[in-house]
């Protein structure tokens, strides 16, 4: 005789071992999960540079010619820069956990697979660009261009975050034109700061590791530290600038003003441990909190971007596509 389950062991089955087919409080989660654990690396691949452990893995992708981990000779440096190789793995197993929790979802949300998607195909690249960056003695640019890679996985996360949270975008604006086009110059003031900063930072004294450890060769850009600072604020301002325009347009036009007033918080936090450290003459942990802020920055700005139209709601979905 076939025993029949409760309608409560269905729902426990339904909810807890099958893939979801809706936006539940899983796909939320994880969403959420991939943009911190993206933002957290950037915290960690700051304490590597910022602790010159950056050769503390000579080789890649081994850690030693001879081993996949670090070794008690390789001292603190080693811990260090292995465990942010370590972490690495973390972020592919959320990528993993989050294109799973929206792949039937293909259809019906394929935004939020192509999201999932972008995220997963985008850790490789990173990964071997953070090799090359080690192969490479730490060559700034191929460090920059790392960052860069770590600031669109921020981005495309807090995408992740946003339409899970809200749902597909309509054809519908929920702002005026020039309120949009305030919202590019945003974006494109956003990109410029970032870019310099990390020429700036390039130039600056945490070159990422010892000179002892990598034969008294310090892997710089060459341009001056003192005048690349300056080169930094201008952006930052304008940024700031026009944020504050969005804010007070947001206002005046009786729309929600909270994403432009959570960007306008992180540029201020940005700005102040910017000249601070400045000041400080580059403290390590204010370093990496300005490296961490930038992070945000660009979380922020994106939540910003994807405001400006109407959103169908989390229940919403595309009708699938019929079955060939």
């Amino acid at each position: 005789m076939t025993r029949v389950g409760s309608p409560v062991d269905q729902d426990v089955r339904t909810r807890w071992w099958s893939l979801p087919r809706v936006v539940d409080p899983r796909v939320v989660a994880l969403a959420w999960a991939s943009f911190v654990v993206e933002v957290v690396l950037i915290g960690t691949g700051g304490l590597v540079r910022l602790t010159a452990s950056g050769l503390g893995c000579p080789t890649w992708p081994r850690c030693t010619a001879d081993s996949l981990v670090s070794t008690p000779e390789m001292g603190v440096h080693g811990v260090i820069e292995f465990g942010n190789r370590l972490l690495t793995f973390v972020l592919v197993i959320v990528a993993i956990a989050m294109f799973l929790a929206v792949v039937r979802m293909r259809r019906t949300r394929p935004e939020l697979f192509w999201l999932a998607f972008a995220q997963g195909a985008a850790i490789p690249v990173q990964a071997v660009i953070g090799g090359l960056s080690v192969l490479t003695n730490l060559n700034p640019y191929v460090v920059g261009l790392h960052f860069v890679v770590s600031t669109l996985l921020v981005s495309i996360t807090a995408t992740l975050v946003y339409r899970a949270m809200n749902g597909p975008r309509t054809a519908r604006h929920t702002v005026p034109g020039w309120y949009r086009g305030v919202v590019r110059g945003t974006i494109a003031a956003t990109a410029v700061t970032v870019l310099i900063g990390i020429l700036t930072t390039g130039s600056g004294p945490h070159a990422g590791a010892d000179e002892a450890v990598d034969g008294g060769r310090l892997h710089r850009t060459g341009l001056d530290p003192a005048i690349l600072q300056h080169v930094h604020a201008v952006p930052a301002y304008v940024l700031f600038a026009l944020t504050l325009v969005l804010v007070v347009g947001a206002v005046r036009l009786q729309l929600s003003s909270r994403w432009a007033l959570v960007l306008l918080v992180v540029e201020f936090v940005q700005i102040a441990v910017g000249l601070t450290q400045a000041r400080m003459h580059l403290p390590v942990g204010l370093v990496g909190t300005h490296m961490v802020l930038a992070g945000l920055l660009v979380g922020a700005v994106t939540v910003v971007a994807r405001s400006t139209r109407a959103s169908a709601g989390r229940e919403a979905a595309r009708e699938p596509l019929p079955r060939p």
